[in-house]
């Protein structure tokens, strides 16, 4: 029997934990383990695709790091479509499950994500890494580049040197003049720099205080 699905059966089901419970703690435990970081900053409800999906919760410092939540009461339709999708731009990506769908979750994710089970005891929510996240394999440098706002994207692109033109181009070809200059790891390094140094999140996240 594989590991996880062992546990399922030992732990039984505790009470029911909704999102809110969930997406709490998380935040408290992510900003008190980055306390003080100025490197790194945590996005709550960030778009991927240009907001086609919404991962909860991303760390960005020297990689890009995902949280997806799901709690018992929410479902698991969404999880294979949100996985293709996370799986074009994060490093890593954890997900954060209830006990009440772990055994299917387990089933879902591919097998790079990492794995986290919410439990609640009393008026706490706790957490167990029943697996930690591995490196993405295949991350997409378009989808990559398509996480910078066109602005990013030409100011990026104008320091790489310019075409004439270019800023009546569409966003699909300032992404593609970009994929085509540069290393990958360069451009995922400008990305995570933009993401750490914007602001004004608009739509697309919300930057939340890392104790800065």
């Amino acid at each position: 029997m594989h590991a996880l699905h062992e546990f399922v059966y030992h732990v039984g089901v505790s009470k029911l934990i909704n999102d809110v419970h969930i997406r709490a703690a998380m935040k408290r435990d992510l900003r008190l383990q980055y306390e003080g970081d100025h490197e790194t900053v945590i996005i709550e409800e960030m778009g991927v695709g240009h907001g086609i999906s919404r991962i909860d919760l991303v760390v960005v410092n020297g990689v890009l790091h995902g949280f997806e939540l799901k709690s018992d009461r929410d479902t698991l339709s969404r999880l294979p479509e949100q996985a293709r999708a996370y799986g074009t731009v994060f490093d890593r990506v954890t997900l954060v499950v209830g006990e009440r769908h772990l055994s299917r979750a387990v089933d879902v994710v591919p097998e790079w994500w990492g794995i986290r089970v919410a439990r609640r005891e009393k008026e706490n929510v706790k957490f167990r890494d029943l697996k930690l996240p591995l490196r993405n394999p295949a991350p997409d440098p378009f989808s990559v580049a398509s996480l910078l706002w066109r602005a990013e994207a030409l100011n990026f692109l104008q320091e790489l040197g310019g075409v004439s033109g270019m800023h009546s181009w569409c966003r699909t070809r300032i992404y593609s003049e970009i994929v085509e200059r540069i290393a990958f790891d360069v451009l995922r390094e400008r990305v995570r720099r933009c993401l750490r140094e914007r602001r004004d999140w608009r739509s697309d996240g919300r930057r939340l205080s890392c104790g800065d």
